[in-house]
Order: C-alpha cells, then sequence, then structure tokens
C-alpha cells in the first residue's frame, strides 16, 4: 500500500568496471582560427575553447564565449574522450552534440567516473540504450545529479508506487521532471496523506507528472475538495487535472461559453462532478456541440447535463449522424417523445443500429444511408446542410 512508503536513500552498489574503451577521437576541424574577442584580455584557453564549440559542437558564438567562462580546455583530447565515451554507448554525433550544447561541462568530465555509473544503473533497471540515449539527449541535467543521493533514492520511491523497474524507468525516461526536480516526492507524499486513491496518483505520474512539480499543489486539493470531490475517488484525479490544466481565464471562457447556451452555474458544476473531463473540452467543441444540438436539432441544451460525457465524444462521427437518425425517428413518430435524447449516444455502434436503424424494417435501408452519409460530416457553425426527410 502506498500509505506505507518510505522515502529511502540506500546505497545502490553499483558495478564499478574498469573497462577499456577503443579510442576513437572526434576530428578536431583544422580549417578554423582561432576566435578572439574585442578583449585583449581572452586567454589562449578561453580562445581555444570558444573555436572548437563553434566549429566542432554547433555552439553560436555567443553562446560559446558564456560557456567558455564555465568550461575551458587547451587541446582536442578532453572534449574528444568525451565524444568516444558516448559514441560507444550508440549515442548519434548530432544527439552527443545537442548534449553537449545543453550541458558544456559534459565535455571535460570524468565520464567513467561520473558518468559511466549512472547509465549502467539505467541499465541495471532494464531500460534500453535507446531509451536511455531519449532521456539524456532531453534532459541532460541528469547527468549532474548524484547517483546515490539523488537517482537512486528518487527511482526506489516511484518504484514502490509503480511496482515495476520497467514501469518505473520507462515513467523517469518519457518524464525527466521526475529526477529534475524534489518536488515531485514531496507532492506525492502530500496525495498521500491527503487520502487520494493509489490509482490516480499512478495515472498523474504515468500521464500529467508536471502537476505533481507544482508548489501549490495543496491549494488545487482544497479547490477541487470544495468542488464536492471525494479524494478517495478516481474522479478526483481527473477533476484535479481539469483545474490544474489550464488557467483560471480559460477556465471562466468555458463556463461563459456553456452558460451562453442556457446552462446555469449549478448545472456546470453538477455536470463536472458527473463528468471532470468535461472542462477539458475546449471552447470551440463546447460551442460547436452546443450549436448543433439547439440549432439544427432544436433540443434542449439542459439535457445534455444529464449525460455530460457527450461533450468528449466525436462530433463528425458520432454525435452527428445518431442525432439525424433520432430526429428522424421522432419526426416520423417511430420514437416516443419522453424516451431520452442522449441514451443513444451511449450504445457501442453494433447495439445503436440495431437498436434505432435496423429494427424499422420499412425505414433501415433510408436510415443507413442517413447514418453512413453523416458519419464524417463537416461540421461548423456558420455551414450545413442537414437533408434528412424521405
Amino acid at each position: 500500500m502506498l500509505r506505507y512508503i518510505i522515502f529511502n536513500s540506500n546505497h545502490y552498489k553499483t558495478l564499478n568496471p574498469q573497462k577499456s574503451y577503443p579510442l576513437f577521437p572526434f576530428q578536431f576541424s583544422h580549417k578554423f582560427k582561432l576566435c578572439t574577442t574585442s578583449s585583449d584580455s581572452v586567454s589562449e584557453s578561453e580562445s581555444f575553447t570558444v573555436s572548437y564549440l563553434i566549429n566542432n559542437i554547433g555552439f553560436t558564438r555567443e553562446k560559446a564565449l558564456k560557456a567558455s567562462k564555465r568550461v575551458r580546455f587547451n587541446s582536442p583530447e578532453k572534449p574528444n574522450s568525451a565524444f568516444t565515451f558516448f559514441r560507444n554507448f550508440g549515442f548519434s554525433d548530432t544527439d552527443i552534440k545537442k548534449i553537449c550544447i545543453k550541458e558544456p561541462w559534459l565535455l571535460t568530465s570524468d565520464t567513467h567516473n561520473s558518468i559511466l555509473p549512472k547509465i549502467e544503473f539505467f541499465l541495471s533497471k532494464g531500460a534500453s540504450m535507446s531509451e536511455i540515449s531519449r532521456l539524456l539527449t532531453a534532459s541532460p541535467r541528469i547527468l549532474q545529479f548524484s547517483l546515490e543521493n539523488r537517482i537512486i533514492p528518487h527511482f526506489e520511491f516511484y518504484n514502490r508506487i509503480l511496482k515495476s523497474d520497467k514501469a518505473t524507468i520507462c515513467c523517469m525516461i518519457r518524464h525527466s521532471i521526475l529526477l529534475a526536480y524534489n518536488l515531485v516526492p514531496v507532492n506525492v507524499k502530500l496525495l498521500i496523506d491527503y487520502g487520494v486513491c493509489d490509482s490516480s496518483i499512478v495515472k498523474l505520474l504515468l500521464t500529467r507528472p508536471t502537476i505533481l512539480g507544482s508548489i501549490d499543489l495543496i491549494k488545487s486539493l482544497e479547490e477541487v475538495k470544495g468542488l464536492g470531490f471525494n479524494p478517495s475517488t478516481s474522479t478526483f484525479g481527473i477533476a484535479l487535472v481539469a483545474k490544474k490544466c489550464m488557467s483560471k481565464t480559460r477556465w471562466n471562457e468555458k463556463v461563459v461559453a456553456f452558460k451562453k447556451w442556457g446552462w446555469s452555474d449549478e448545472d456546470i458544476v453538477e455536470s463536472f462532478r458527473l463528468q471532470p473531463n468535461l472542462m477539458l473540452s475546449s471552447v470551440d467543441k463546447i460551442n460547436l456541440v452546443m450549436s448543433f444540438w439547439v440549432n439544427q436539432l432544436g433540443w434542449n441544451s439542459l439535457a445534455l447535463t444529464r449525460k455530460p460525457q457527450i461533450f468528449g465524444f466525436s462530433l463528425q462521427k458520432r454525435i452527428i449522424p445518431r442525432a439525424l437518425v433520432v430526429q428522424y425517428l421522432q419526426m416520423k413518430g417511430l420514437r416516443k417523445n419522453y424516451a431520452s435524447l442522449v441514451t443513444p449516444f451511449f450504445w457501442s455502434e453494433e447495439l445503436f443500429l440495431r437498436k434505432y436503424v435496423y429494427c424499422f424494417k420499412e425505414e433501415s435501408d433510408y436510415l443507413l444511408k442517413l447514418y453512413e452519409e453523416n458519419m464524417n460530416h463537416a461540421y461548423t457553425t456558420e455551414n450545413i446542410e442537414m437533408s434528412f426527410i424521405k
């Protein structure tokens, strides 16, 4: 159970192999002249470093000058050795250059003592070299972190939640924020103490880890709870995502959109409780669904408050074709007036066709044609042609 997670910092006994790697030095360009600056105080090593960074790595002059304040070398031996190290692990020259542009200190690092143990740790947990390359190319800053004090404790913490080495390493590779920010484990512990269910925490780690890096998470938790969501339910996690993934301005724009079509504040809140994903719909999607439902079909917008999941359905592939079939049946008197307007949208396609098309034998051919012709109807609020009367 997640309730008994302890942040453990046991030392990982990594292999310390004294491997001998063949040296294939990165060819230093002899075509360039050493770059100088307008200042006579630039040292020879700084000038050499700037030239190397520009001609061999791809730095702009401005960035090379800035980097040369933090890393310097008098010959290509050290940076070429760093290139050789990464090449031996399958990194492409393009990826190596991207890594070094982000973290130029790597060009003078002790790769076998400071970098190799970290790569071997990831390999020991089931990561492939292509996955490690993708992680380090995207976020080489991870290589600055201590293996024993940062990388391993974080891995062990997330592993207790995700339950497997492979799932943990894949999650960390996909979302480097899990290693980059100490605040993430702190916020995970906050969620546990707040009573958020395990499945919601796992889902946040796998899909929305940036939420776990926020400094005001407790404020959002209180806000979502105040809307009537129980932290122990899965809908609490979805509602938290909806609140954290958009600005207050964007949230208010969606509220205004719903109100424009006749919903009250109470309708919006209740619908959000029923389907937290509702507020993840764009303003355009809200207006398109409402316009079609109200203006083209002539139906009451409040019917959608009973099943707000409809806003998550495809307008072209589900809402339009099914609505036209249902409306035709109403106009022909083949469907009772008090029958639910929203239920037909929740059946599987097979059951929908069976219940609303094939069972009306005399009308089935036309209904099927109506359904199929409108399956991918490109609907906009400005232009729609609906000719479905037999």
